[in-house]
């Protein structure tokens, strides 16, 4: 009985490994087909090849790096506050400023032109003025004052007028004194004719009274005279004399 046991004992271990005969080589053998056997049930299983694994970059799926870098943009939009529109007073504000500025730069150019009319205008009256009292200079002499009055002329003078009339005043102041002639001028119209900054052309109408002695009343004449009256420094004298018709 003890024979018959023992052989399929031994059977069963030569089925299990036929190349070993040891039972704990056999023994080993089993754990590691269990184990093996353990493996495959527990492996995970994957759509496709087994071997592969799942893709990370897969859609629907995102890294962290992605995931940050989309949070820290739209940290970035919600930081920036919205532009607000121009509030109607502001607006309000800007338009009177800009409307003020105009308006300030207009009254000074306004009041500029203002005077340099102003000034012009006064130029033109001293200018005239001027034209007329050379005219009653030269039309009113006395032979017991001729020396003031052609003293009086030539103060007035300057280019041309004065270098002629100085150089003749010896014989005219002869002449006066020894016909014994007075005149005396009446300017009776006058008027600019032409005028610049600096220069003008005054048109004088002068009735003149003579009287010589020994000589019998005569009746007044009637002169027309060109007068060109130039500014000199502060003043302004005459620079030429002419009798028009």
């Amino acid at each position: 009985m003890a024979d018959d046991d023992s052989a399929p004992t031994g059977e069963l271990t030569e089925s299990t490994n036929p190349g070993s005969s040891n039972p704990a080589d056999a023994s080993s053998t089993s754990q590691g087909q269990l184990a093996e056997s353990t493996a495959h049930v527990i492996e995970p299983k994957f759509e496709g090849d087994g071997s592969e694994e799942p893709d990370a970059s897969a859609p629907g799926e995102m890294d962290d790096g992605e995931d940050c870098s989309a949070m820290v943009d739209q940290d970035d939009d919600n930081a920036k506050p919205p532009k607000s529109p121009a509030s109607p007073v502001r607006l309000a504000t800007t338009v009177g400023l800009v409307f003020i500025v105009a308006l300030t730069g207009l009254v000074g150019w306004e009041a500029f032109r203002a005077n340099q009319s102003h000034q012009a205008d006064e130029q033109r009256n001293v200018f005239l003025q001027v034209g007329r009292q050379a005219a009653l200079n030269l039309t009113t002499v006395s032979y017991t004052e001729v020396d003031a009055d052609v003293q009086r002329i030539l103060a007035s003078a300057t280019g041309t007028f004065y270098d002629n009339f100085a150089t003749r005043k010896q014989p005219f102041i002869d002449v006066v004194k020894q016909v014994q002639s007075k005149s005396v001028g009446t300017v009776t119209e006058a008027g600019m004719e032409s005028a610049r900054s600096d220069q003008a052309e005054v048109l004088v109408a002068v009735s003149v009274q003579t009287s010589n002695a020994g000589a019998d009343q005569q009746d007044p004449r009637a002169w027309r005279m060109r007068i060109d009256v130039q500014k000199v420094g502060n003043q302004a004298k005459v620079s030429n004399v002419e009798f028009v018709p």
